[in-house]
């Protein structure tokens, strides 16, 4: 399963990295069905990195890798990460 992770992640490169980023499998939790991956590049500024990141990469991962039930980015902290700041 994660070769199909790894091979899926290779197929979206390269539309992350016309846009000067680029995109890295960092892990893949066969249990959870969880993928991180870190965004680097143009990726790490960009406030569109998160839409890219839900909406493109991880409905990508789950439409073609069964298991896969969310991809999360390397080295953000989602517990405390919000839209808000209070």
């Amino acid at each position: 399963m994660h070769d199909k992770v790894s091979a899926t992640i290779d197929v979206i490169r390269p539309a992350i990295q016309a846009d000067g980023g680029d995109i890295f499998l960092r892990d893949f939790n066969e249990e959870t069905g969880v993928v991180t991956v870190e965004l680097t590049g143009a990726c790490v500024s960009c406030p569109a990195s998160t839409v890219t990141l839900k909406a493109g990469v991880e409905r990508i991962l789950k439409d073609r890798v069964p298991g896969v039930t969310s991809v999360e980015q390397y080295g953000v902290d989602n517990q405390t990460e919000s839209a808000v700041s209070l």
